[in-house]
């Protein structure tokens, strides 16, 4: 839901810079590579020392790097499979470093072994949330439900953190809590929805 309606929004905001890119001759996929790796230095940099602050802020300049390179492959006119394939991918490289980086935290310095193993499951759930509705658009069905897509975990998980950065008590654990807990429940709302499609429809060759 977020994703529909602020898309638009950004997308007008970052417009400007991407024709000042595109000029100087940058191209989108090197903005999607530069942008994966801002997150993964950020997260697994920061995340793990306790840093939640600092390591937010610098999170959250290069998740607008996701929008920057879609925006700019229009305006090129280069949108094609390959990009999509690769920001989708390193997507998901992303997120793993922001939970893998609050992991760290939890299992090391954070002394918190609980937290650890739900900041984990949150980790995994989001992975196979992507992951559910991708295989199930390669049979052929669709899984675009649920009550937690990425942009809500990763909006969730960054801004209780970054409270967490600034003194608030108790709000990252309880934001980890709620992405674990809604992941779980958007891979059972995934899995049942191609459930249904699969028993309502006659199986097919396997692609």
């Amino acid at each position: 839901m977020l994703n529909r309606y602020a898309r638009a929004l950004f997308t007008r905001a970052v417009t400007p810079i991407a024709r000042v890119l595109l000029a100087a001759g940058i191209g989108p996929d090197l903005v999607t590579a530069v942008g994966t790796l801002g997150v993964v230095v950020g997260a697994l940099t920061f995340y793990p020392r306790g840093e939640f602050l600092a390591g937010t802020l610098v999170i959250l300049v290069f998740v607008f790097f996701d929008l920057l390179d879609g925006t700019m492959a229009r305006l090129a006119g280069r949108s094609s499979r390959w990009g999509a394939f690769l920001d989708s991918t390193l997507d998901r490289v992303g997120d793993a470093s922001v939970f893998g980086g609050l992991v760290l935290w939890y299992a090391g310095a954070g002394h918190d072994p609980t937290m650890a193993a739900v900041a984990l499951v949150a980790l995994v759930a989001g992975a196979v949330v992507s992951y559910a509705r991708a295989r199930a658009e390669g049979l052929g069905m669709t899984a675009d439900v649920g009550i937690a897509e990425r942009a809500e975990r990763l909006v969730v998980v960054l801004l209780t953190t970054g409270l967490a950065g600034l003194g608030v008590p108790y709000v990252q654990p309880a934001g980890v809590w709620l992405v674990a807990v809604a992941g779980v429940v958007t891979v059972v709302q995934r899995v049942v929805v191609v459930r249904r499609q699969s028993v309502a429809e006659p199986d097919g060759p396997t692609p």
